[in-house]
């Protein structure tokens, strides 16, 4: 009697850090191989977040069919754990109708959980504790709530943004009640996915990076990210809840608090997203199956030529 041997199913992985140019290559490789996209970024699963999370316009999900975008409202948590569910059972309901499964996006654990099925840690929550470290964060900052994760954790503590404090609590919850750090926990994971897996990375000159950065914000004031954030604000939507501290949104609610004003706002913006791409890039330089692609020179078609010799290779 013949074994039956399943195969796996295939997985496409287009990662990067932001303004990298990821959505333009996903939408003409997902045209290519019959694909679908499942958005790997842990903020546009937000309905109502649209310019400040970079999501593809209504056009292009038109044009190709986008999985986990506007799936929460700003209130509503959304855990890591939650996406790789959900985007694990996107990717089998894709591939079984004999369609590329694509994740795109710039969000590191997210997508190396999905990648490589990782198995989250059973520490429960802890709620005397994580109101402790919510009351410190209160009293002294949440630079110094951060700086008790980097002297505990400094790999965690680089990833995370120390406005963060959802994901910085949790980070030293696992610590107080394992004795493990968070990254250490995430090494400890098998390597091993369950796709054939096809990992893309495209990267570039760092200071053309930056100049792309800042001339994306600038079309996000041009598009209305400030009166963005004004309707989140006027739906009664808190400035310290997890989604309102994301990039763009905290920026633009300390100039409508009077904190700064909108040009220091700008500055702000785009000082941190630099920061947060130089982080992206430190996750996914630590992921050794992503074939680099320098798209520096603006070579589109030479690009996307590699990444189908690539895809070929991998999946094909």
């Amino acid at each position: 009697m013949t074994e039956t041997i399943q195969r796996k199913e295939p997985l496409l992985v287009i990662v990067g850090p932001t303004a990298s140019g990821k959505t333009k290559i996903s939408l003409d490789i997902a045209n290519t191989y019959n694909g679908e996209i499942i958005s790997g970024d842990s903020m546009q699963v937000y309905r109502g977040m649209d310019i400040g999370t970079a999501k593809a316009s209504r056009a292009e999900r038109e044009q190709i069919p986008h999985h986990l975008i506007d799936i929460r409202n700003p209130d509503e948590g959304y855990s890591v754990s939650e996406f790789q569910q959900m985007a694990k059972a996107s990717i089998t309901d894709i591939a079984a109708r004999d369609k590329l499964p694509i994740i795109v996006g710039g969000t590191g654990l997210y997508i190396e959980s999905v990648c490589y099925n990782y198995a989250f840690t059973e520490v429960s929550f802890h709620e005397d504790y994580r109101k402790s470290l919510m009351q410190y964060a209160e009293e002294h900052g949440n630079e110094m709530l951060h700086s008790k994760l980097q002297q505990v954790d400094a790999q965690a503590a680089e990833r995370l943004h120390p406005n963060d404090t959802r994901r910085i609590i949790r980070a030293l919850e696992i610590f107080e009640f394992t004795g493990k750090t968070m990254s250490e926990a995430l090494q400890a994971q098998q390597k091993q996915s369950p796709y054939t897996l096809c990992l893309i990375g495209l990267t570039m000159d760092r200071q053309l990076l930056y100049k792309r950065i800042e001339e994306r914000i600038d079309e996000m004031m041009e598009q209305g990210l400030l009166n963005e954030v004004e309707q989140l604000l006027a739906k009664g939507y808190d400035t310290d809840m997890v989604s309102m501290q994301a990039l763009g949104y905290k920026e633009m609610i300390g100039y409508l608090s009077g904190e700064y004003d909108l040009d220091r706002a700008v500055y702000l913006l785009k000082r941190d997203t630099r920061r947060f791409a130089k982080r992206q890039l430190s996750w996914f330089r630590r992921m050794n199956e992503i074939h680099w692609i320098d798209v520096t020179d603006g070579n589109f078609t030479k690009h996307l030529q590699h990444i189908h010799d690539i895809i070929g290779g991998k999946l094909y």
